[in-house]
């Protein structure tokens, strides 16, 4: 029986990084997509030697690595290069994470990911659960986690899909504006439900 899969999203500071290790707790398989997006620019990799064929040896740090840093600066100002590189990435992370899910062994596997909206990658998904926190909790809790600003943090929450986008895309929610153990006792629920569904829907 090939496990289906459950979309794991949220904004920043939402927690969704304590509900995926709930989960991982609980056995259940779990990639993560900012995981993927990393393994797919590791030296040796093609996309690593078509970035550098495109943009020239300063993005790479002396080492061989990907100095994302200089690879940001460069597309960040420039929505063309950006779409080129998205281009190349957005699939080869794509296939990353289909081999990934692939190698489930539990009956559904999640795919963590802070843009499946946006990024379209709820397509691999049968099913998608949103950890949303009301805003004024997730600006506190990511200025204390990032030491960041206020602006800082509010600039990113800008970038990302609104809270509404992403509520609407989403078959289950999970209001993290509590402790920790009342978290862990949602995840129990939820995990105990998901190992009822065949294909990810009752």
């Amino acid at each position: 029986m090939k496990p289906w899969i459950l979309g794991l999203t949220g904004g920043i500071g939402s927690g969704k990084s304590a509900v995926a290790q709930g989960f991982i707790e609980r056995g259940v398989h779990l990639v993560d997509a900012d995981h993927a997006a990393r393994w797919v620019v590791e030296p040796g990799r093609p996309a690593l030697s078509k970035i550098v064929e495109h943009f020239g040896a300063g993005v790479l740090q002396a080492d061989g690595q990907l100095d994302r840093a200089a690879l940001r600066r460069l597309v960040f100002a420039d929505p063309e290069q950006r779409r080129w590189l998205e281009a190349l990435l957005h699939p080869l992370i794509g296939q990353e994470i289909v081999q990934v899910l692939a190698r489930a062994e539990s009956p559904y596997a999640i795919l963590v990911s802070p843009l499946l909206v946006e990024s379209g990658q709820q397509r691999l998904t049968q099913r998608v659960l949103v950890v949303d926190t009301p805003v004024e909790l997730q600006v506190q809790r990511t200025m204390a986690r990032d030491q960041s600003s206020e602006e800082q943090v509010r600039a990113i929450l800008q970038a990302q899909a609104s809270r509404e986008e992403r509520l609407r895309h989403a078959d289950d929610v999970l209001l993290n504006d509590r402790d920790l153990a009342w978290l862990d006792a949602e995840v129990e629920r939820l995990h105990t439900f998901y190992l009822t569904l065949r294909g990810g829907q009752p």
